[in-house]
Parts: C-alpha cells; structure tokens; sequence
C-alpha cells in the first residue's frame, strides 16, 4: 500500500493550453502553463482579470464555455474511487458524475449561479442528493440546514424556503458555498468566493475552507484578487498574467520578496489601513508592456519597490484637517431624515401584515458636496436598500421619511421631475451581469442613455464618447461590438461604471462598484473616481463591506448593523478610535495582506495540521 508520500498529488496541470476561435483569429487564453496542488494544501492564483485564472479553474472542471477549448497539455486529477485519471480524455457523462462531487466549484458571480425559478434549499439539496444517494430526503434536508448555519447564513429556514432574488448578493453567494461544501469534495476550486462576503462573514468562511481541509483531505485551489485574503488560505502563490503563470513560490516568499514587476504592482495597488494615500500605486508604475501584452524591462521604473510606491503619497495630518473643514463649512447636498423602509414578510389569511422585515430604520444622515461618505456593514444589513431608497427606486408603499436633495424632497417628486432628475444622480449597482441587457451590445448599452437624455447631437459623437468611457476604465474600443457574456466579472462592473459616468452626473451612488475587480484595476477605478469627483465636482456614497477600500476613498463612514447606522465620523477617527463593538470587530476581521498576517497565518495552519 502507498504511503501518503508515495501518493501523487491530487491534481496536476501540465502544459496546459487553452485557446478560442473567435472570428478575429486564435485567441491563447492560457499558454503552457503547469503546477501541481496536494493532499491538504491550499493553491492560491492571483492576477488581474481575463489573466487566465477564471478560465484556468473552468478547464480542470471540463466547463470551458464554446468556442474554447483544450489544445494542450494534460490535467492529472486523483480520484480516491478511481485512481489518477487525465480529466482531458474523460466522456461527458464521467466529468459529470466526477463534477460537483469529488471535484466542486464555488463560482464568481452567484446570481448566474442559481436557478432563479427553486428555492435555495432545493438546490442545495438536489445536489446533495445527486452525489449522495445513500442519504434520505430528510438527511439531505437537514445536512443543507446545518451547512447554511456553518457559513452564517441568518435564519437558516428563511433562506432554505427563499428564491435567489430574495437575497442579497453575499447571502447568495454563501448559498454557493454551502451547495460546493456540502459533499466534501476532493478538490475544490473556489473562484473568488468571498468577493461578496462582509470581512466578519468572509472571516468565518475562511476558517470553514481551512476546517474542511483538516477534516477531510480536501486540497483547495482559491482564486482572490484580493491578496489580503490569500495571505491567509494560500500555503503556496501562483501569480498570473496574460495568460500565463509568471511567479510562483510560498506565500511567504512571494509577499516577502516579489521578483516579478507585475507582482510587486499587485502587492502595491491593495489600500492601506495604517496611512492614508493621495493615490494608489498601479501596475502601470511598476512595468511596461508591449503590443501583444508581454512585459517588457523599463529603462526606470516609477517606484523600484513596494515600500516606495506606498510612502512617496501619503496624505499628512494637516491636509487632511483642511479638508474636513472645507467639507463642513458647505451646506449639505443630502438630506436624510428617519429614513425607513420595512418589508412585509409574513401575513394572515385576511391579507393583514403580521411580520415585518425592517431592513432600514430611522436612519438619519447629510452628504456634503464633493464629499465621499462610505457606507459598511454586514451582508443583508440594508446597505443595497437604504441606497435604492434614497433614489426612489422602491415601492413608496414600503417608505417613509425623507430625502432632500438640493432642498427637493426626492420620495414626493412627481414622475417627471423625478425622470429629469435621474441624469443627475445615479447608481452603480452590486451585481455587473443583471445590470446589463444580455442582448445589448456593450457599446450601445452605454449610448442609449445619452441618447434617452438627449446628450450630444448624434450617435457618431456618443460613440466618440462612449470609447473615450471604455477606455478610461482599462477597456478598449475593440471591446465597443461585444457582448456581455464575453466579458469576465470585473470586465463587466467596469462596463457599468463607464455607462453611469456617460451622463456626467453630480452625485452617484457607488454599491459594491469595485467588489468584483482585481486589485490592480479596483486602484485604477478607486483613482478615476477621485479624479472624476475633483474634476467635475462629483459627491458619492460609496457601499462596501471591504473597509480598507472605504477608508482609502471617504471622507466620513457610516457603520451599518441591521437597518440602523450604530456609527458615524470621519474615515481615520472611526478606524483608529471606534466606539461599537461591531465596528471594533469589522476592522479586527479585515485581512489586511501583511507579512505579519502571513506568519500568523502559517503557524495557524502548522498548529492544525499538528493537531
């Protein structure tokens, strides 16, 4: 018998080459590229989007949507039933009995990911069966009960009995979570699954992967563009770009001496908690590329390391005195004033509401002009709500208080007034892809705004526009013709930016805008932001559960906690003195990408295996 020496790993890539055959030629999605994941070992791949990580996870699960396909190259997968086996050469019907089972996938976007016709439950629990066969119905149910309770799913038999549109994004995605933990897989690929998650919430999952592991052998393959997370899963780094793997190593190595330029300027772009930026450093400072996308050496590099691309731009104390005081001197833009909106969720047989779910209660605030008021919480807190209520894009009959906007009551305007005003304050919505007409060419997406508000006098000038738009969100004009579904998750927010930002408007309402981006294009879109609002003299509020993003972009933060505001001062005050138990314990969950986090996080996984 083999020992667990002897054994080979659990997955092994080799040459691997993806290529598409689009009517433009031969795209290489992924050139030649080879590493290896082992028994109780956590893989992490990082990189900018369309760097081949999506598309990396998608050929070992046999799902590379058409017309891509494997050219190359062999995927060496072993199966505890079946031995090793070449995933490239199984049938259809074997990838599918292997798929969901001994190999799992947890995937980017979890609205794509759910039928939105059944309850979360029985997706959950027809997986479950479908893997597990020796297990009844009511063994299936109560194991999807216990797994939406381990990943901190609130009132685990709402959510089982919930539809998909009935949740927001980071309950969705914990659904996805528990479907791919449910059947202790082998190998699971977990494809950005906390890009949605709350630092408390995502904090717990994190331990729930490394639990999972321990307990059953599992090998993880995790792909974040957030590096503060993967300092805390990943025993090994592969780093990604253009399609191929240009770094790897331990993450110890990689965090503590990047050798690649692309790797420091991943390493440089995250935001910082402990200082407070002008801008963020880009991959841009760190290398060139040539035409086909291959670095090439620059004759001097704007920083030659890390620690100097972080320390040439930080804000003083006194700067940032002068602004809170410019802020305050101003008269408020918004007003908010016990602002509420509070769903029926349950009634009697006469129709009589009987339960309410108050998602925003008695919330009072004021945004400044050109200020950034940041907006966190917990997943399923009201952050998505009490943004949608704010521009009047909820049934009244669920609203009440009020919300002036340049001394105009916004909740009573009439229709017209209200259509007129919609140029002028606008909304970046959480979720890309259901933001976007899937039949609807990109570029005219972003025309027909301007074209329905009568900007510019004709579509040759909108498209004129609607090119510079692309391209000032790292996108290109080439990209003007596609489709939506061409595009990767962070490629699509990207999209919808530029199509918000078509209308020149005054004050946008940011919800979740820089979730689904890399780290190096979430610093270019977090920069352009900053730029836009000095420029034209833009005011946001800005939503997110990532507090280092917030505090980099606000002025002031608001904490959110089950429909109240429970905090609210400036963005250095509330990270260094804050005066809630729940915001002390959002900035202690917050991975932070350290090297002092990466030990802590090695001995923690040393401790566990030991144990």
């Amino acid at each position: 018998m083999a020992t667990e020496k002897e054994q080979p790993p659990i997955l092994s890539v080799q040459d691997l080459k993806v290529c598409f055959d689009t009517k433009h030629g031969k795209i290489n999605a992924i050139e030649n590229i080879s590493f290896q994941v082992k028994k109780r070992e956590t893989i992490g791949i990082v990189g900018e989007s369309g760097s081949g990580k999506s598309i990396t996870a998608l050929s070992i699960m046999r799902l590379i949507p058409q017309p891509g396909n494997i050219e190359e190259g062999k995927i060496l997968f072993f199966s505890p039933s079946l031995g090793q086996i070449d995933i490239t050469r199984l049938s259809h019907e074997e990838m599918r009995m292997l798929r969901g089972g001994e190999i799992t996938m947890i995937f980017q976007d979890p609205m794509t990911s759910l039928n939105p016709v059944f309850t979360c439950g029985s997706q959950v629990v027809e997986a479950i069966e479908l893997h597990q066969p020796r297990l009844s119905h009511r063994e299936a149910k109560q194991l999807a009960l216990e797994m939406f309770e381990k990943v901190k799913l609130p009132h685990p038999e709402r959510i089982f009995k919930a539809y998909p549109h009935e949740l927001s994004g980071g309950q969705k995605q914990r659904v996805m979570i528990a479907m791919a933990l449910s059947c202790n897989p082998t190998l699971l690929i977990a494809d950005e699954p906390t890009t949605a998650l709350d630092v408390t919430v995502q904090s717990r999952i994190l331990e729930l992967f490394q639990e999972l592991r321990e307990q059953i052998d599992t090998a993880i393959l995790f792909i974040s563009h957030d590096l503060g997370v993967i300092a805390e899963v990943a025993d090994r780094l592969l780093v990604m770009y253009n399609g191929r793997i240009v770094e790897q190593g331990s993450t110890w190595n990689i965090f503590s001496s990047p050798q690649h330029p692309y790797t420091k300027g991943l390493l440089a772009c995250r935001p910082r908690l402990d200082i407070k930026l002008k801008v963020l450093p880009v991959i841009a400072d760190f290398m060139d590329t040539d035409a086909q996308g291959n670095v090439i050496d620059r004759q001097e590099n704007k920083f030659k390391s890390v620690g100097q691309a972080l320390l040439q731009n930080v804000q003083t104390k006194e700067e940032i005195q002068e602004r809170r005081k410019a802020l305050l001197s101003q008269e408020p833009l918004l007003k908010v004033n016990k602002l509420r909106v509070h769903f029926p969720i349950e009634r009697n047989l006469l129709g009589k509401v009987t339960r309410l779910q108050k998602a925003v209660d008695e919330v009072s605030f004021e945004v400044y002009p050109g200020e950034t008021l940041g907006l966190v919480g917990a997943s399923g807190c009201g952050k998505t709500t009490l943004g949608r209520a704010i521009l009047n894009l909820i049934d009244p009959a669920y609203v009440s208080g009020e919300v002036y906007y340049r001394n105009a009551n916004i909740l009573q305007l009439p229709k017209k007034q209200l259509r007129q005003l919609r140029r002028e304050i606008q909304i970046i919505f959480q979720d890309p892809y259901s933001s976007l007409n899937p039949r609807m060419t990109i570029g005219e997406a972003i025309i027909e705004p301007m074209r329905f508000h009568n900007l510019y006098e004709n579509d040759r000038k909108r498209k004129e526009v609607a090119i510079d738009l692309l391209e000032t969100v790292n996108l290109s004009s080439v990209h003007f013709y596609r489709f939506p579904h061409e595009f990767s998750g962070g490629q699509r927010q990207r999209i919808c930016i530029a199509r918000t930002l078509a209308l020149q408007p005054k004050f946008i309402i940011c919800d979740e805008s820089v979730s689904a981006l890399d780290v190096s294009v979430q610093a270019q879109v977090l920069n352009l932001l900053n730029q836009l609002k000095e420029k034209f003299g833009l005011t946001y509020i800005f939503i997110s559960h990532d507090l280092s993003v917030v505090k980099f972009i606000s002025d002031r933060i608001m904490v959110m906690k089950e429909g109240k505001i429970v905090e609210c001062g400036f963005a250095e005050d509330i990270y260094e003195h804050p005066q809630h138990e729940y915001t002390r314990r959002l900035i202690r969950s917050i991975p932070k990408g350290t090297l002092e986090d990466v030990r802590r996080a090695m001995l923690r996984r040393k401790m566990s295996q030991r144990n």
